[in-house]
């Protein structure tokens, strides 16, 4: 392994350590890294790091199927960022945790060293995370991305206190019309996202499914809704405004409501190299408190 990928959005002074012993670590055995042209900037903010003198990437300039691994230094939301650089690569990501939650980036900072050679060396096997793919009649996102999200894409009111009505449909049977303040659709990695926190199900990430999921809905028997991930989506949104808000991960773009949205399973994978151990019930239980008893 020659070449890999460091990628961050920000990092605090007490985590600096973790990532000079990472970079000693790559330069002893020659390891090529490319840090993103904006983390680079920030690293070089440093006084220990100002010489730091390596490749990077960019948007312009992004990552290639010769890059053998990406590093993310952050939580789950410096994954998702991470993708825009990944894209339909197949590179496989490693996360190592400096945030809070990580249900994605699951290598513990403070032991991820000690685990580097059996990373490097392929021991430990990505799993594939499946993603949604949206299609319009309009351009979105004006090609800088790829329209595709990990975790959900969501539909949202832009500029108004009123619910918008979003028209579901699955493969072109018409579902219902919510009225909400907007719609999400999951995939299994988002569930446990702001579907979640709207009411959604927990979904295992090697089910075949997505998950509708309503935001505030006004109709009360509306209910999150599990669907095969094979189905085609097609939403329709009505407003008092002439816009809405189209989010795919940490990525947002405002819409016209003209503006129809088609939504199925992508073409293509995102491969996350999980930590040794760390199996998605154990992190459910760490991440959610399951069986923690707060009284004591």
């Amino acid at each position: 392994m020659k070449k890999i990928g460091l990628y961050g959005q920000n990092i605090r002074v007490e985590n600096l350590s973790y990532l000079i012993r990472f970079l000693e670590y790559m330069d002893k055995r020659s390891i090529e890294v490319h840090i993103e042209q904006l983390f680079l900037k920030t690293l070089k903010g440093f006084k220990v790091l100002k010489a730091l003198d390596t490749p990077s990437f960019s948007e312009e300039k992004t990552l290639d199927k010769d890059f053998q691994l990406v590093f993310t230094f952050g939580g789950d939301g410096t994954i998702l960022s991470a993708l825009t650089f990944v894209r339909d690569s197949g590179i496989p990501i490693v996360g190592v945790n400096t945030g809070n939650l990580g249900f994605l980036a699951t290598f513990n900072k403070n032991a991820f060293i000690e685990k580097l050679d059996r990373i490097l060396e392929q021991k430990l096997q990505p799993i594939a995370r499946s993603l949604l793919w949206v299609e319009s009649n309009e351009e979105i996102f004006k090609k800088k991305f790829m329209p595709f999200a990990l975790n959900e894409c969501a539909v949202l009111r832009k500029e108004t206190t009123a619910m918008i009505t979003v028209e579901a449909y699955i493969n072109e049977e018409f579902l219902t019309s919510y009225w909400a303040d907007g719609l999400i659709l999951s995939t299994p990695t988002g569930s446990t996202g702001y579907s979640l926190s709207c009411g959604g199900p927990i979904i295992i990430p090697e089910n075949k499914n997505f998950v509708l999921t309503p935001v505030a809905p006004h109709n009360l028997f509306a209910r999150p809704l599990i669907i095969p991930d094979d189905q085609r989506i097609r939403l329709k949104v009505h407003s008092r405004t002439q816009d809405y808000s189209l989010s795919l991960d940490a990525r947002i773009q405002s819409l016209k409501t003209q503006t129809e949205l088609t939504i199925k399973k992508a073409p293509f994978n995102i491969y996350i190299i999980q930590d040794e151990g760390q199996t998605y019930y154990k992190t459910l239980r760490e991440k959610l408190l399951w069986g923690a008893d707060q009284r004591n």
